[in-house]
């Protein structure tokens, strides 16, 4: 129409990074393919995260390091939807925002990249007191258990920078990153080593793209609906209901593991100490086969930790979302939200 969504361009907000910039240009590829009528333009900003550089990302103490700057954007009208690393968006979402999309998930799996003279290595055989880059908690607290021969020290900056210290120097043996940044960069051939689930869990959300949006444009969120990936939606609301009921951020260290098979969903969660040393995990399921209902009327935006998923069973959502929750109460019965308190203060102090 005269005033509507393809008269003017869409403007997509994104991080300045190559990886963000990468990201954002695919979802902005499968936008323009959906709505081949429409404008798209890419406005690209840094964040707290991206200036922030010499701190630990667990000490800088705030939960939207990455995605404030273009949270303030969308709500200034600047931009009418932004791109973000899942991982990277609190379970709680500022009020008049929601994700409008879950894109099919990249690898979930986290991937060690060895120095050029490890090449060949695996984390078993590196010698003893090799040292390892990474900025997650929950990396750590998992391999140090796992691998007690060698050290972690943390790590930060974009994928590229990254990399560049670690090649370019002698401080580290190999670094952890996520697998999905890699491939997405073009970087697979660099993975050494992928860590499974009995190495390490990965992080809630991790290998998967949002759209946030502002709640009340429909005609945005009509839009990038589109996009859902109903199986990928089903395991991050589990996921993010976990996260959420145990109050978990990224100064603590929570993993999950998500598997969607035969309508069941198997969802394995579990908190460390910093050590690792200390450390609850279990692993619940649930059915999510449920027929499409048409939900139109008042409850037409309900969202599950943040997410709004018009093509998805509600019923389906439910569940997940239950399921997350259940879990995450299991573990506090046994005793996690002090595993969690003790991390908490370690890591301020």
């Amino acid at each position: 129409g005269e005033n509507g969504v393809d008269s003017r361009a869409i403007r997509v907000g994104t991080r300045r990074s190559q990886l963000a910039r990468i990201q954002t240009d695919s979802v902005v590829m499968m936008l323009r393919e959906l709505y081949p009528d429409l404008r798209f333009e890419i406005v690209a900003m840094s964040t707290t995260g991206d200036k922030i550089l010499d701190t630990a990302l667990s000490k800088i103490g705030e939960k939207s390091l990455f995605t404030k700057e273009l949270e303030s954007a969308l709500e200034r009208n600047e931009v009418d939807l932004v791109v973000h690393s899942l991982k990277d968006l609190p379970t709680s979402l500022p009020p008049g925002f929601t994700i409008g999309a879950v894109c099919k998930r990249e690898n979930p799996l986290d991937a060690v990249v060895f120095h050029p003279k490890n090449c060949g290595k695996t984390l078993s055989l590196l010698p003893e007191k090799s040292v390892i880059g990474t900025s997650s908690l929950r990396r750590a607290a998992q391999l140090k258990k796992k691998f007690p021969h060698l050290e972690f020290r943390d790590i930060r900056g974009n994928l590229n920078t990254r990399l560049k210290k670690l090649d370019e120097k002698e401080d580290f043996s190999a670094i952890i990153l996520a697998a999905a940044g890699l491939k997405r960069m073009g970087w697979e051939n660099r993975i050494g080593q992928l860590l499974g689930p009995e190495d390490c869990l990965y992080a809630v959300g991790q290998g998967a793209l949002a759209v946030e949006v502002r709640a009340k444009d429909q005609e945005i969120l009509n839009m990038v609906s589109a996009l859902h990936d109903a199986d990928t939606v089903l395991c991050c609301i589990a996921e993010r209901a976990f996260m959420k009921r145990l109050e978990g951020g990224c100064s603590v260290p929570v993993a999950v593991n998500t598997l969607l098979k035969d309508d069941q969903l198997y969802l394995t969660g579990a908190v460390y100490s910093l050590d690792g040393s200390d450390s609850l995990k279990e692993t619940m399921q649930t059915g999510v086969s449920y027929p499409h209902q048409n939900e139109d009327g008042p409850n037409d935006d309900v969202q599950h930790v943040g997410i709004t998923a018009k093509n998805v069973p509600g019923q389906a959502q439910e569940a997940a979302e239950n399921l997350g929750i259940e879990l995450a109460s299991l573990l506090l019965s046994k005793g996690a939200k002090h595993i969690l308190s003790v991390a908490r203060q370690l890591n301020d102090a």
